[in-house]
């Protein structure tokens, strides 16, 4: 059973193929963390396949039902990016997007032909993927003098918290990465330390 603040990924990008009546559907799935990295791949996908009729997607972020999205690109209503969406949601990942690119065969598929070579090439692109469990974390900031240093650097060893960039000089930062379910002990550690500054930056 997951913890609130854990999830389940794909570990790397991966592919998966469907056949139909000449029609040929491409999956590509990939980890990601933002809605800004739809137009890149998007863009990416349209450079490599630039004679395909379709590129339909869907994208599923965080545990919020509100964070996913999709896409049919001219297929349909609810015959491809749906499709690839449910997929995504029948396998319990998040933080994933999923790409099928549609090279058109000359005959038409109907509606129940497209939504199942959409989910038959998204779920041939996710079981190649390795699926990890990984967790949702808070990155903060510190800023504190170099007297300090002893005490922050204890709180960050004794709570294995993980530094994603350090500055030591006269005045020192440190941007750590704090598992969510971390976050309130450690905050009330950090501010016992007199003029410690903590900042949240953001969330992954």
């Amino acid at each position: 059973m997951l913890f609130d603040d854990t999830y389940l990924t794909i570990e790397n990008p991966a592919e998966g193929i469907y056949r139909a009546s000449n029609s040929k559907f491409l999956a590509y799935a990939y980890p990601v963390t933002s809605e800004t990295q739809i137009k890149p791949i998007i863009a990416q996908l349209k450079a490599d396949h630039p004679t395909a009729r379709h590129h339909c997607w869907a994208i599923k972020l965080g545990t919020d039902q509100s964070a996913q999205r999709f896409n049919d690109d001219g297929e349909p209503a609810g015959s491809a990016g749906r499709p690839i969406l449910n997929t995504i949601l029948s396998k319990r990942v998040t933080n994933i997007m999923v790409v099928v690119v549609r090279y058109f065969g000359g005959t038409l598929l109907g509606i129940p032909g497209l939504i199942t070579a959409y989910k038959t090439a998204t779920e041939d692109a996710l079981n190649k993927a390795r699926i990890i469990e990984k967790t949702f974390n808070d990155i903060y900031q510190l800023d504190f003098d170099y007297l300090q240093m002893n005490d922050v650097m204890k709180i960050i060893k004794d709570k294995d918290l993980k530094i994603l960039e350090q500055n030591f000089e006269l005045n020192c930062s440190i941007k750590l990465s704090i598992r969510k379910i971390q976050v309130p002990q450690a905050e009330q550690n950090f501010l016992k330390i007199a003029k410690l500054k903590l900042t949240y930056l953001y969330s992954n």
